[in-house]
């Protein structure tokens, strides 16, 4: 029989109201099988669903497991950020200043900010050039010219990102992508004095046809050692995404003295109740 759960729907990343990507949680997962979480993340049909279970390490406050409608991921960014929202609101935990999230990626710290909530970028899985043969399925796939790509890098923190550098935000913007079979990420930067520094687009495959996310919170997270490394960026700033799907994204990235990145940004209740599964 279906056991009755809390469940929230939160808004991650926007910059008012219904402006950002949402995410569904169920907030107590115990006892649910990987095929009832992932039928149930099929059916919510949005870009991730996730599960609060508690932790087996230690040091974590929760563990969480993260779907998409069709797999499992070790690590997302707008569902980190969400589900920690929803657990807080849930456990009366909102005053605290770090929380440790338990996944299939580590453990990730999430602190609150003067902008909401921000986590720290997990490390790279793969990382390095990106070869001729995939920088031509990218340009296929973006239906551009490859002499507008400036830089193409793995940029895999889990999901399997791969990025793609053009010379302006406007670029970014006027991208009309064709199919796609790699989870591409677009970035250019806006000009100088603009409210965001870059504007980010984020495609995948789902079910033979193209998806663009509103939010990434992960690309995001993996574009920005990108770009500090290769020297883009020199200190903390905001991109701006979801421009294109009539969304108002707005990711915070800062970087600490010891090299870690946080990357932030508002969290917001939707929906909340129960569910039954």
């Amino acid at each position: 029989m279906p056991t009755r759960r809390p469940f929230a729907q939160v808004d991650v990343f926007g910059s008012g109201q219904l402006t950002g990507n949402p995410v569904a949680v169920v907030l107590d997962g115990t006892g649910l099988d990987t095929d009832s979480m992932q039928r149930f993340a099929n059916w919510t049909n949005l870009s991730e669903t996730t599960f609060v279970l508690p932790p087996t390490a230690a040091a974590a406050d929760y563990r969480v497991r993260i779907f998409t409608p069709t797999l499992e991921l070790p690590f997302a960014g707008h569902p980190t950020l969400g589900t920690c929202h929803a657990w807080a609101e849930h456990t009366g935990r909102q005053a605290a200043d770090v929380v440790v999230q338990e996944c299939d990626a580590g453990l990730i710290e999430v602190r609150r900010t003067p902008t909401g909530l921000a986590f720290a970028a997990p490390p790279l899985i793969r990382s390095g050039p990106v070869d001729g043969a995939t920088v031509d399925r990218i340009v296929a796939a973006m239906r551009i010219d490859r002499g507008s790509i400036l830089d193409a890098a793995w940029v895999d923190n889990g999901p399997g990102w791969v990025a793609v550098a053009l010379a302006t935000a406007t670029e970014v913007l006027a991208i009309r992508p064709g199919p796609v079979n790699l989870d591409i990420g677009v970035v250019g930067p806006h000009p100088p004095g603009s409210e965001t520094a870059f504007e980010v687009r984020a495609f995948f495959p789902k079910d033979g046809a193209t998806v663009e996310d509103p939010v990434t919170g992960s690309l995001n997270a993996s574009l920005a050692g990108w770009l500090r490394d290769s020297g883009r960026v020199d200190g903390d700033y905001v991109a701006s995404q979801g421009t294109a799907l009539g969304r108002r994204g707005r990711v915070h990235v800062t970087y600490d003295p010891d090299g870690a990145i946080w990357v932030g940004g508002a969290t917001v209740t939707v929906m909340s109740g129960e569910v039954d599964l």
